[in-house]
């Protein structure tokens, strides 16, 4: 017999080593992430996927589970802890939604509608962050950048080249090109890395494919992220 634990009162079963991430996605409960990727060890530096466990708020990605845990998920205030941490991450950079090539495809944007986030709550911050489009084959736009390091893990341990970094503190954090003139193009970067090919939000963008696919047809347009998350298993 399977253990299990309470996922908003429903039963979950998990093995030895699932995250309550993990097995809540594999019975079909889906848990909102920008952060966690099923390819790498947990980060946890978005928080978005916080769950409620014994009255304790944690990260479900990186939470083992265990026998008889209670889990609390999709409740009001956990819902409206996650809106408020969208709605940071929306104003600590610059995202413009309805001019964004990545619109529809967008992971952060995606989470907004899911979690019914209608406004940003806080002031902008309005960061100076110039665009490189110095490769011959991406652009990077660094003003959507969310700090999820999904780029930097992928750079450093699937492709191995160590491309991307971030740097800084507090309002000055950013995302860095590892070359010494801080080009993309002075790098060993490639359009088929999965560092290239890994970003859920705007910032390692494909040129001269921009807007292929029309708005309205997209990944999310279609579909909620919820549903599509528990589809493809993200």
């Amino acid at each position: 017999m399977s253990r299990q634990f309470l996922f908003d009162g429903q039963p979950v079963p998990f093995e030895d080593g699932q995250t309550i991430l993990q097995a809540a996605h594999a019975a079909g409960h889906y848990i909102p992430h920008l952060c966690w990727h099923p390819d790498f060890p947990p980060h946890g530096s978005c928080k978005l996927c916080i769950v409620k466990v014994g009255g304790r708020h944690v990260s479900s990605c990186a939470l083992p589970a265990k026998e008889g845990m209670e889990v609390e998920s999709n409740t009001p205030e956990i819902n409206g802890e996650r809106r408020a941490l969208l709605q940071m991450l929306f104003v600590e950079g610059n995202h413009f939604c309805p001019s964004c090539e990545k619109s529809g495809n967008c992971q952060l944007q995606a989470l907004a509608y899911d979690l019914e986030m209608l406004t940003p709550r806080f002031n902008h911050f309005f960061p100076d962050r110039p665009v490189d489009a110095s490769h011959r084959d991406m652009l990077l736009d660094f003003n959507r950048c969310i700090f999820c390091e999904l780029c930097v893990r992928a750079s450093r341990d699937v492709d191995g080249k160590n491309v991307f970094a971030l740097t800084g503190r507090g309002i000055h954090k950013h995302l860095a090109v590892n070359a010494e003139s801080g080009r993309l193009a002075d790098t060993d970067f490639a359009a088929d890395d999965l560092a290239a090919n890994i970003c859920p939000v705007g910032v390692i963008l494909h040129k001269r494919v921009g807007f292929a696919v029309t708005i309205g047809k997209r990944k999310y347009d279609a579909k909620p992220i919820h549903t599509v998350a528990l589809e493809e298993g993200e």
